[in-house]
């Protein structure tokens, strides 16, 4: 363990915490109606793109309305995705003459990009073309994290509001999403990424000679622009098979810095968004506090994971114990920024890698697998941590009510069964998205054979997989092939479950809540703006998280961390 490591770690929580507040406050105004310093450039263009669509600009929608125009929005991008992938040979900008994709991967992908989930079951720079990169690949990542982001708002609405049948319009949440937040910071991000050296050009691959005298060909593309608002959108994927640990994504030390801050960006300004929209500020920090705890719990048990030689490789002569484990790290990142990335991609549902969670040390990663298990919920992707930490904090909230003997209230509603039937649904819906299906593919003939490792090393691959989908996050644990029409129809389904059936109870959440009264708090009743209700959220995040998911870590990564020590392969 190294101090600069530990320095790296308090720079960047620095910086978060430094930018939260002003781009909450931003967030803030954007949703509720007020002028920002971007609306004499983005009114203009917000107008016509409303008089272009048809969409009312002040005319709102119920929750069912809401949910039912995201819904056709979601089909019919994800139909649009798959016919770009079908026939991209017949589109342009494919310099290197790329065949259509499969039926099946092409369904897996769209579905995957639609649902902010970016899971790749391909190698990016040897299947797709510019143009399927471009318009089917980043044009939603732009649009599916506008669109969680818009649930998000609709949520906070409906804790905001009182005794109304409306929490906002979909197609204008969407579009200031875009406008006024994704797209600017995108912007300046990508020029930034194209100062530090990552390529953004149309043109084709070059060849390159090598010193042995071959011939290499290295792959371009519009790159700098995709990566960008793959990290500031937490939807991950990748221009290049290798990720963000690929030169042309990640070329540097200070990009690796900025784009891991892309990743937090939004999510922790959410929060404070959200405390600036109720109107209760303090209700904020405790949503922040408690995700702050379990962020710096997760990066300090991976770390430590880490920081430690592979016993199974340090008795090899040569072998430098005192750098950790630094198997499937990129020697230009190192040890430290490799697991902060891990632990800050896993906490959202962002994704993106830098390094091979393969190759981490069991108990490190099984932290990223733990966080995304829990749904992606520690700052979680853009509007989907915080709607999916909400969840928990109804049902706190509830068990808080129980243990005090008085009617549970949050930020000045009631909370009743409805409201406790809808959270438990979504929570229980992930839940089978995950497990079901992984017991399904572990007792397949077609789900063993794609596994790259024998014992609970494979059982972790294929877990991960789909705790992975359901959760929308992406990342993959690697050495499981999952290119093939059993993983990619199952991954498919497991993405929708985990995007759409969590959705769709919390809008019905959010109008529930719109319509009831605000009231003063009870005498008795358990304050949740405090330490204690910090740690009431954070037991009861770790309580269903652990009464769900322990048993499958115990088969997986727990008891290969014990296998490992004991000098026990597979």
């Amino acid at each position: 363990m190294h101090t600069t490591d530990y320095l790296q770690f308090i720079v960047y929580a620095a910086v978060i915490l430094a930018t939260t507040q002003p781009l909450g406050r931003y967030i803030a105004a954007l949703f509720s109606g007020e002028k920002t310093f971007l609306s004499p450039l983005m009114q203009p263009v917000e107008r016509v793109i409303y008089a272009i669509c048809g969409v009312k600009q002040n005319s709102e929608q119920s929750w069912k309305s809401y949910a039912g125009h995201l819904l056709l929005f979601a089909l019919i991008g994800t139909i649009v995705t798959y016919a770009i992938l079908r026939f991209q040979y017949y589109l342009p900008l494919n310099p290197q003459n790329f065949p259509a994709v499969s039926p099946d991967l092409a369904m897996n992908t769209a579905v995957s990009f639609n649902t902010n989930t970016n899971w790749q079951a391909y190698s990016g720079e040897n299947t797709l073309s510019y143009f399927s990169q471009m318009t089917a690949l980043a044009v939603h990542n732009f649009l599916s994290a506008a669109t969680g982001l818009a649930v998000a708002v609709a949520l906070i609405r409906g804790f905001a509001r009182k005794s109304t049948k409306t929490i906002g319009n979909f197609y204008v949440d969407l579009t200031r999403g875009i406008l006024y937040l994704l797209l600017p910071i995108a912007i300046v991000a990508a020029l930034v990424l194209v100062w530090q050296g990552v390529p953004q050009t149309i043109g084709g691959a070059v060849q390159a000679k090598t010193l042995e005298g071959g011939l290499q060909t290295i792959s371009l593309g519009p790159i700098a622009s995709q990566e960008a608002i793959k990290e500031l959108g937490t939807n991950g994927g990748g221009f290049f098979n290798a990720n963000s640990a690929h030169p042309f994504e990640n070329p540097t030390p200070l990009s690796n810095f900025i784009e891991d801050l892309l990743i937090f960006l939004i999510p922790a300004a959410l929060v404070d968004a959200f405390g600036r929209m109720i109107g209760r500020r303090k209700q904020a920090y405790a949503v922040f506090g408690a995700m702050g705890i379990m962020f710096v719990f997760g990066l300090a048990v991976a770390y430590s994971a880490e920081a430690v030689p592979n016993p199974a490789l340090a008795q090899i002569a040569g072998y430098d114990a005192a750098q950790g484990n630094m198997e499937g790290k990129e020697v230009r990142f190192g040890l430290a920024d490799s697991v902060l990335w891990a632990v800050t991609t896993s906490d959202t549902a962002c994704g993106a890698t830098n390094a091979l969670y393969d190759s981490f040390m069991p108990l490190a990663g099984m932290v990223p697998l733990v966080n995304i298990m829990l749904g992606c919920i520690i700052f979680g992707g853009v509007g989907a941590g915080l709607y999916g930490m909400l969840l928990h904090v109804v049902i706190a909230v509830f068990i808080a009510g129980l243990m005090v003997g008085r009617t549970p209230e949050y930020v000045g509603k009631k909370i009743e069964s409805r409201e406790v039937k809808l959270a438990i649904f979504a929570l229980l819906a992930t839940t089978a998205g995950t497990l079901i299906v992984t017991a399904i593919a572990v007792i397949t003939p077609a789900g063993l054979a794609g596994i790259g490792n024998l014992g609970p090393h494979g059982l972790s691959e294929i877990l991960y997989a789909f705790a992975s989908t359901d959760a929308n996050n992406g990342s993959a644990f690697e050495g499981l092939n999952a290119n093939n029409l059993f993983y990619n129809a199952l991954l498919a389904a497991t993405m929708l479950m985990g995007r759409f059936v969590v959705i769709i109870p919390i809008l019905a959440i959010a109008g529930s809540f719109a319509a009831k009264k605000t009231v003063p708090p009870s005498f008795g009743a358990f304050p949740t703006d405090t330490g204690l209700f910090v740690a009431l959220l954070i037991g009861v995040v770790g309580i269903i998280g652990g009464l769900t998911f322990f048993p499958a870590l115990a088969l997986g990564p727990i008891v290969e961390h014990f296998a490992l020590k004991a000098g026990i392969g597979f």
